[in-house]
Order: structure tokens, then sequence, then C-alpha cells
């Protein structure tokens, strides 16, 4: 029985409410999958003893650099001498005063902290100061005073990002450590040789976002995890370890491989093990490849196979995972050992049927994101990844596509554990030495993901598509090359907007169409051997709550925005859906993001693209996805019945439904009984009159579902709904809140937009605030936030502390009604963090 089913007749508050219970009933999925999230989760766990992997995040110095004077860049790049002796570079270095700077923890997106602009040229990037002509908040220096023991001497001690945003510079102890120049890739250095044991040390990162790699918003900063992670000299190679399943009837053969590496002056002779545990940590296989000779220096190679009996098969509903622990084994002793998470499953594409999972034809129902959310930025909490994957999935989404990037580690994982599908994406497509080593390291790290059915290795590359057609196949062969030496399990494919009949698309394993109806039909006559999918569709565009598109305001209605190259959820779904050759399609986009700002620009910041909006607060378009992707009935109801002032005129009506008729009353009057025909929508036109809409759904000439739009007074007091009433005492996990406006009979008012401020006590801190809104230029750090229709949102995050921590909201201001204040307690409680370096404390 559905959720409208068990409560009734929803009032227009409840219905329109749906942000909080969406956001409660995505994340029990997410729990009732994995138990304790984020603690729980693949990217937290532990190192394996004798590795260990410290995380770095905590207790980092930021101020902001210079891209112009020196002067106010730390005197870096005064003269022409900073790289003339190692060692030399004094804000390394002890005694250096930062007492000015400010304390932060990582992940950190100091873009969003920044103010917007009206700059056109900053539109794509949304209205930010970053760039060369924005010195001043275009530079930032991250400092960090940390101890490295005695006994560690002897061990490899490397550093390792995630990623950080973008051109970065590596000082430690005053030596220059390296380099890295792309946003997403990982990178790390080898800091052995620089560290003083038994001491203090100091670690610098000068991170410059002058330049970008994208067309959208990409924040700017360490944003991403970092790690410390401390080896024997003999140790696994970096993400070489790889699990090959292929499924055979009812068991499943294990082709194991990785490399070893000798980071010492002496030879080695080692081996290696395998141990296959399920989900229960039960050990259901073993594999050993023996002992061989390493050179000084060098690595080597080791093969071994285990087979699975009765596997439990990664899918969409039932995502279960194993786990490989990889050993290194030398003269009875343990030098090494990681656990590399993978699943079970078989991945098929087809010409002429689609896609198979398992065996079983499978439309992909996915959609395109990138990386960004309310509040935060790119900085994103561990846990409001996992939060983005549950709402997705409540909408019937099956897959999503990591648009244009390498994915961030906690977004893969929890996609793998929750049953997303994923097409991988790099960002740079060329095959030189930078790009190639980008796609090489998405494959390495991700290639036992069994989300990844797809590597994708460029996205809308129209000069390789046309005019470079020749260039473009030639770059597109090397990297597909490269895709199958890694990993020969998964096809290749690219995100084309063309015809795909040159250049690049010569080279791909499977053919995906950006837009374009008119393309597919006449691709698959003419080729009738290759599997074709939509790489990139839809392009509807919408606002949360608005229902007459009005350009002064830079709003578009919810029935039927789409660009001039796109199509509606209905229009693209109906041809993918229809024709058995078309594997399925990601819709661009299931979130809104920053930047990009489409339809509209200035005074808009954001995309209008998204399913739901930069909260994760649905959009309408979500229930048409929710009633033809999910496999529950589904009504929805729209739009609200607030038109003070429009008594009398025509309001449009529709309902998005997967049952076999519905019913349209106005104040108990019927407005008729309609079919609503296979993968579309029903309406009508209603005269508004003050009061209730009521929308009855039935089955097989039953009622079964009913939903109502009530006519609400003011604003009068505020809600406070918490998506986990209990976080993690860590540090780092969160809680998202959404904050609603309700009349006097507890309803929610639809058109609020009153401004609420916000207070905290306890061991937590507000560090986001967002309300969906695409033209809303408030902060996105401080403690307020004004409504936009109906709702905003506030992500709390523990301290490291446990305890009760307390939020109030209250009317910010005194300017409109009065609001009744609303309280609500999120309890913090006690857990073993992730193992990370100590924070040295002044003194």
């Amino acid at each position: 029985m559905s959720e409208i089913t068990r409560r009734g007749l929803l009032s227009s508050g409840a219905a329109l409410a749906a942000s909080s219970l969406l956001s409660r009933s995505a994340w029990a999925r997410a729990s009732a999958l994995m138990g304790d999230v984020p603690a729980g989760s693949a990217a937290a766990l532990p190192a394996i003893a004798p590795r260990e992997r410290l995380l770095f995040d905590f207790g980092w110095k930021f101020t902001f650099g210079n891209g112009d004077d020196p002067a106010k860049d730390l005197g870096f790049g005064y003269g022409q001498s900073d790289f003339a002796k190692t060692g030399d570079f004094k804000f390394a270095k002890a005694g250096y005063d930062v007492s000015r700077w400010r304390s932060l923890d990582l992940p950190h997106d100091w873009a969003v902290e920044l103010p917007f602009v009206d700059d056109p040229e900053q539109a794509s990037h949304g209205f930010k100061p970053l760039g060369r002509r924005y010195p001043e908040t275009s530079v930032g220096w991250y400092r960090r005073e940390f101890e490295i023991p005695a006994g560690d001497r002897g061990r490899r001690i490397w550093v390792e990002f995630d990623g950080a945003f973008r051109d970065v510079l590596l000082f430690v102890n005053g030596c220059f450590i390296g380099r890295n120049d792309n946003g997403y890739a990982p990178f790390r250095f080898d800091l052995t040789d620089f560290l003083a044991y038994g001491a203090k040390n100091y670690i610098v990162a000068r991170v410059d976002a002058s330049f970008g790699d994208g067309w959208f918003y990409e924040g700017a900063g360490i944003y991403r995890h970092v790690w410390l992670t401390k080896y024997d000299p003999v140790h696994l190679g970096q993400w070489e370890s790889y699990v090959r399943a292929e499924v055979d009837g009812d068991s499943a053969t294990l082709s194991l491989g990785t490399i070893v590496e000798n980071q010492s002056g002496q030879p080695a002779q080692a081996g290696v093990t395998w141990k296959i545990q399920d989900a229960q940590g039960n050990t259901v296989a073993t594999a050993g490849a023996p002992a061989r000779d390493i050179a000084a220096d060098g690595s080597a190679a080791y093969l071994a196979s285990a087979r699975l009996s009765r596997p439990a098969l990664w899918s969409v509903d039932e995502p279960h995972l194993y786990n490989a622990v990889v050993s290194v084994q030398s003269g009875g002793k343990t030098l090494d050992a990681e656990r590399v998470a993978f699943g079970v499953r078989t991945a098929r594409f087809t010409p002429d049927q689609g896609f198979f999972l398992n065996g079983r034809q499978l439309k992909i129902q996915g959609t395109c994101n990138h990386q960004d959310h309310a509040g935060v930025g790119a900085a994103v909490p561990d846990a409001v990844q996992w939060y983005r994957a549950a709402v997705l999935k409540q909408m019937g989404c099956n897959a999503v596509r990591t648009s244009h990037n390498m994915p961030t580690p906690e977004w893969v994982d929890a996609c793998e554990r929750m049953g997303l599908m994923m097409m991988c994406e790099t960002r740079q497509m060329s095959s030189n030495p930078e790009g190639m080593e980008q796609l090489s390291l998405m494959v390495r790290r991700y290639r036992n993901s069994p989300s990844i059915i797809i590597w994708s290795i460029g996205n809308e590359e129209w000069l390789l598509q046309d005019a470079m057609a020749e260039q473009g196949r030639r770059i597109a062969e090397d990297m597909v090359r490269r895709c199958h030496e890694l990993d020969p399990t998964r096809v290749v494919s690219a995100a084309v907007n063309g015809s795909n009949e040159k250049g690049l698309s010569d080279a791909l394993d499977i053919i995906g169409f950006n837009y374009g109806l008119n393309r597919p039909d006449k691709y698959h006559r003419e080729h009738p051997r290759r599997p074709i999918y939509g790489s990139e569709t839809s392009s509807a565009v919408s606002t949360r709550g608005v229902y007459f598109t009005d350009p002064l305001r830079n709003t578009v209605n919810s029935y039927n925005g789409v660009v001039p190259w796109g199509e509606t959820p209905q229009q693209w779904w109906t041809f993918y859906d229809t024709r058995a050759w078309l594997a399925g399609g990601f819709a661009w986009t299931g979130f809104d993001y920053r930047g990009e700002p489409t339809p509209y620009g200035w005074p808009s910041i954001n995309s209008q693209f998204g399913i739901v909006d930069m909260c994760g607060f649905p959009k309408d378009y979500f229930y048409y996805y929710r009633a033809w992707w999910g496999k529950q009935p589904s009504l929805h109801l729209f739009p609200h019945w607030n038109w003070e002032g429009r008594e009398g005129d025509e309001i449009p009506v529709w309902v998005y439904s997967n049952l076999d008729e519905v019913e349209l009353f106005v104040n108990g009057r019927s407005l008729g009984r309609q079919k609503v025909p296979h993968l579309g929508h029903v309406e009508w036109k209603a005269r508004y009159e003050p009061g209730f809409l009521e929308a009855r759904g039935y089955q097989a000439g039953r009622l079964a579902l009913s939903q109502k739009r009530e006519t609400t007074g003011d604003s009068a007091q505020i809600r406070l709904t918490a998506d986990r009433a209990a976080i993690n005492a860590d540090g780092q996990d969160v809680s998202l809140l959404t904050v609603e406006a309700l009349d006097k009979q507890g309803r929610l008012v639809p058109v609020a937009d009153n401004k609420i401020a916000f207070r905290i006590t306890g061991p937590g801190r507000i560090i986001g605030v967002g309300n969906g809104n695409p033209n809303c230029q408030e902060s996105d750090k401080a403690p307020r936030r004004s409504l936009f229709n109906g709702l905003a949102q506030v992500i709390v995050q523990s301290s490291g502390f446990p305890g009760v921590i307390q939020v109030e909201a209250s009317k910010d201001g005194w300017e409109g009604p009065e609001l009744m204040p609303a309280r609500i307690a999120i309890t913090a409680k006690r857990v073993r963090p992730r193992p990370s370096v100590p924070v040295v404390r002044p003194g």
C-alpha cells in the first residue's frame, strides 16, 4: 500500500510538503540497505593493518592569496628564485605566523562563500568572482601542522588528495613537493624523504582556481577528502587490485589480479593471497599467487582465480556486494593488505533488444548530475551524497551519469550500495598525457564497482565530431583502447550531440545520442548492429512551485517548460521506452546545479534543468518519472490551489499517474473522469475559487489513490523536519533539515516566502542553507534563509562530540506576519570515528 493510501486524502499542506516526506522515506531506503551511513560505507572503512590510512581533513588553516600581487600571496613569486634551493619556503616551516588565518576542516569550497557578481563572463560558473580577472578571490592557501611518530621510519608515507580545484602546488617542511593541474582526478605525493620523524611537520597547499575545466560551477579549493597513508616499502600498488567476475549458471569465476611495488633499495620476495567475503563477513572463497622476486624499486604482477557457488548478484533492486581482502605476504609476515569491494553481475548492450542486467532486459532510467549541492557547493559531505542518491531512487531512477567528470569516491560508493548504475565520465577528452592519465586513474580506481556499466570518454566534443573528425577518431581510438586494457569487461562510449556518423563515434563500443529525437531511428536503420542509448536527453526546465512562466521573474512553468533543443519528460521517455532496441537514457538533469543558468541569465545563478531543485526538493516533473519509472501505484495532482486575485480564471490542472483513470473535483464538483494514456498524463482547465482540488485515481474500476490541494491561510508557524534524527558525532556526518511555513491549520503554505533565522546550540554547526530558488542570491553560509514557495533547507553537521544538537527557526527581522518558532533536536551519537591525523594543539 502506498504512502498516500495509508494516509488517506492528503491536505495540500501534507502533499506539497513532499520534500520532508520524501527525504525521510529516501533516507530510510538508504539506511535499510546499508545500516549506519556514512560511517559504515566502504569509503569509510579503515585500512587493514599494517597499512594505515588516516583522514587528513581536520585542523587546517586557510587564507586567500592573490593571483597578481606576490606581496598579497605570501610573497610567493616575488622574484624568480623561489625554487632555487630545496627547503627554503618559509610559509611551510616552523615559526610562520598564521594567527590571522581562518581555521577550517576539509572538504572546503571557498567559491560558494563568495558573493555573486553581475558579470556575464562568470555566468557559466554561477556568477562567482573567480578567474584571472579576480585575483583576490581565485587563490587560496591551506596549511596544517602534523606530527609523524619516530616509529614510522622505514615506511613509505604518502599524502593523497581525492580532488582539489584546481591547480595545486604542495610544500612540506619548506620543500616543494609537486603540483597538480586538474580539478577532478585524484593525486598524491610521496612525502617519505621530506618528513621529520618524531617531530612536527608542516604541509602547505597553494590552490589556484583561476582556470576552469568545465563550463559549469566547479567550486574552488580542496573540496574532497585528503588522506595520509603509511605503507611498508613492499606494498600493493594504488588501485592495481581488480576482481573480474564471470557468471556461469549458478556459479561465478573470479579473475583476480594486482601489482606489488617494492619501494626500497633491496630486492624482495613476496606472494599475494585473496580472501573473498560476503556481506556478512563470511569467507566464501580463497586464492593465492606464489612468492616471486621483486627487484629494488621495481614491481611485479600477480594473478589468481577463485570460484563462487550460487553468488548473490548485484542488481538495482538487490545491490549485493562482496569484499576481496588482498594481502602481501613475505617470510610468514603480512606486509600490506587492502579491502576491495566488488559485485557479481552481467551487463550487456545489444543492438536489437537494448540493455540486459543479469540476463534480464532493463531500460536505463537515468539522470545526468553535476556534483554540487545547496549550501555547500562542491564540498558535499558524504551523507549528502547518500541523500542525493536516495532522492533519485525514490523517483524510480536506476542509473546516473557523472556529468562531466570523474566522480568523488563517496558518490560511487552510495550508488553501488543503493542500486544505481553509472555512466562514469572523464573530464578531458584527449589522448595527450594529461587526458590519458585522468582516464587511467578513473578506470583503475572504479573498475571494481558493479554500478558502472559504461565508461565515457567525453561530452559534446563537436570539433572532434565534425571539423576535426579524423583527429577525433584517433583520439577516441587511443582512449577506448586504454579503457579496454585496464578493464576489458565494460563498454566505452561518449555523449555525442551530432549524427554519430564520423569522428570519435567510429571508435565507440556503443552509441550515445544527446537530444535529437530525429536521429536514433535513422541511425538504427543504417547501423543495425550498433547498440544505442540516450547519453543526454530532455533538458526540460521548470521552477519548483511555479505554474505560469514569467520572464520578468526568471521563472518557468511546471507543465511543459523546455529549451529549444530539448524535450519534456513525456516526450523523450515515450520515444525511448517504446523502442525495444533503445537501451534507455539519461535525462538532463536529476538535480538543479549552480552555473550555466538556463533559460535565463542574471539574476539567475543556477540552471532550472533539474527534476529536483538544488536542495533535492521535488519539482512536479519528479512525479511524472515516479509514475512511469516506479513500480508502485502513483498519483500526483498539481498545481497548488492558492490563487488569490485570480478568482474565476482558468487554471491548468494536471495529474501524473500510472492508474487506469483519474477524476478531478473542485470543491466537491466533478470535472470529469479521464483515462490515463500510457506514458502520458491527464489535464483539465478549472476556474479558480478558494477551497480545494481533489484527484481520485482508479485501478480496475476501484478507487486506489486520492490527493487534495487546499487553499491555505497565511503563514502562521514554522515546521522543522530532520531527514535523520541521529547522526554520528564524528565531525563530518550531517542531518538535512526541511524548513516549512504552515498556516494556522498546519497546512504547508505553497507560496510562502518568509525570511527565517536559525540558531544552533550543542555539538553541531550549520554548514549551509538553501531554498531551491534559482534566482536567490542570499548567502549559502549565513544562519538565515528566505523560504521559496514554502520550503528551505538547513544542513547541520556534528562537531565531533556526542550530545544533543538543538536548532531553532524563527522569523528573521521585523517585517511580515508573526510566525510561531520551531525547534528540533538531533542526537549526535558516539561512534568510533575514522582514523585520522591528530590535530596539533597550540602550545
